[in-house]
């Protein structure tokens, strides 16, 4: 059986609804009807595969990933055993509660189990978070760092909340290995949870760049709340510190360093800050705030060596093997997804676990969403898009059939006081791309076009124009009268009439 071939993609959150018209209002973002378009490669879905096996003997019925070597009803052997398919959309669990076990309590893992939860109410939703403290708003970290959040506010849910909505939480357990064929889920401790259907949403980890010396004290990365306590315990002595790495999460760490007093430096490799998300234009332009803010920044250098014996006292650069003082040091050059489990269980793995526009696995039984997921070759580490994959997968993973299309990656900078915004292909690929940018206003401003249609934009100073430039880019909205002169205030004013 299939599904119809229309299908209508949600122009927000990427969601994907198959049907003769869209829905009224989105089931993830809640976007009205008028946010969706034509799925421009709409597919024809097949069931998932069954999990049900009747004997043609006895008409017994098992569940399993395959027929039992012998009915313990009759005693036909396994051959007389045939697959019993299931309507799209139906619970594999029919005669007792469905069981969700989810690995990761950040933004997709949480997400996942309040989908499950409100799709599948009989369901047993059991969360598992390796840290200790509740499930809390990760990208907040570099804001608790500056002093604008306290440590209190970046909790999502109180902890009654949890038993409100019958959701088992377990602080601080760590999934040690994954038995797919017995379906269980083994802890550090020895303890074995059972799952009807796994979720896993595990996140990543920092990547560590193999320089000598990355193991002194001293020397950091932030990811969680407890690299957050570590931080502001060095920074609480004051002193000199070093950020490894141009990138998002350096600058927010560097700038929030800053407002407490720190002096700090920012290294950077490549010619420019953030060249994954910023044009050479805009990467200088955001430098220059951030010296006007103390941040000192380094480009196109790169750490030889960290110094000192026990703690670390400063960095080796390569070039010309200048040396800067530190007492912190903390690196940012980008994350790992946590893929050790899925492996471990012969999941389809690459950069990510592979999942399907279902966000399931290559097991059936298996979905993955967030920072641990590789969606059509693409790792998105972004909260917002997690949270969309995690109720996706929470949906799936209670019997729906909800796709998952894919959405522009989109990045937006905090804490450093200088609004910036980067959106899809900021950069020119090849010839027929078109690059409008213009400063002007003390700010910068950047569209890149292709085939008459914006496909990408650095917006530098203000983001007011951020919902504006997401929208004609997802609507695809016709831009050829606007090249004519190629001004980018002309395409500015234009863009704030699409609001």
């Amino acid at each position: 059986m299939s599904f119809s071939s229309k299908a209508w993609i949600c122009s927000v959150c990427g969601y994907v609804h198959q049907g003769d018209a869209p829905p009224a209002n989105c089931p993830i973002c809640g976007a009205d009807t008028n946010s969706f378009e034509i799925y421009k490669e709409p597919i024809t879905v097949a069931a998932p595969p069954a999990t049900s096996w009747k004997c043609t003997v006895c008409n017994f019925e098992c569940e399993g990933n395959a027929p039992p070597g012998e009915c313990p009803v009759c005693g036909a052997g396994k051959d007389s055993f045939e697959r019993l398919a299931k309507e799209p959309g139906a619970s594999a669990i029919s005669s007792k509660a469905l069981r969700v076990v989810i690995i990761g309590a950040s933004a997709a893992g949480l997400a996942a189990a309040e989908a499950a939860r409100k799709a599948a109410p009989q369901a047993e939703v059991t969360l598992l978070s390796k840290e200790h403290s509740l499930p809390y708003n990760r990208i907040n970290l570099t804001r608790y760092l500056a002093g604008e959040v306290r440590r209190e506010e970046l909790v999502i849910h109180p902890e009654n909340w949890y038993r409100d909505q019958q959701i088992a939480l377990h602080q601080g357990s760590e999934t040690k290995f994954l038995d797919l064929q017995a379906k269980q889920v083994e802890l550090t401790g020895g303890q074995k949870l059972s799952f009807d259907k796994l979720i896993l949403a595990n996140g990543a980890h920092p990547f560590v760049p193999p320089i000598p010396g990355a193991e002194r004290k001293g020397v950091l990365s932030l990811r969680t709340l407890e690299d957050a306590e570590q931080i502001l315990d060095w920074a609480k002595k004051g002193g000199r510190c070093v950020c490894i790495g141009g990138g998002l999460l350096s600058l927010e760490t560097a700038g929030a360093l800053a407002r407490r007093g720190i002096e700090v430096t920012v290294l950077e490799s490549f010619g420019h800050l953030m060249p994954r998300q910023l044009d050479p234009q805009a990467g200088a332009m955001l430098a220059r705030h951030l010296e006007t803010i103390g941040v000192k920044v380094r480009w196109a250098v790169r750490a030889k060596e960290i110094l000192g014996t026990d703690k670390a006292t400063g960095i080796l650069l390569e070039e010309n093997c200048e040396v800067l003082n530190a007492d912190l040091v903390i690196i940012a050059a980008g994350v790992r997804s946590n893929v050790y489990l899925a492996k471990q269980a012969k999941l389809a793995v690459q950069n990510g676990v592979v999942v399907d526009n279902f966000l399931q696995s290559s097991h059936p039984d298996v979905f993955a969403a967030g920072d641990v997921a590789e969606h059509q070759g693409l790792l998105y580490g972004n909260w917002s898009v997690a949270q969309f994959q995690g109720s996706i997968a929470g949906m799936n993973a209670a019997g729906g059939q909800v796709e998952f299309g894919g959405v522009p990656r989109s990045h937006t900078l905090k804490v450093l006081g200088l609004d910036t915004f980067s959106i899809g292909r900021f950069l020119p690929q090849d010839g027929s791309f078109i690059q409008v940018a213009e400063e002007y206003d003390g700010k910068y401003c950047s569209f890149v076009f292709r085939d008459n249609k914006l496909v990408g934009a650095n917006l530098v100073g203000s983001a007011s124009l951020a919902m504006a430039v997401k929208k004609a880019i997802e609507n695809k909205i016709d831009c050829s009268k606007l090249l004519g002169d190629k001004s980018a205030s002309a395409i500015e004013d234009f863009l704030k009439t699409q609001l």
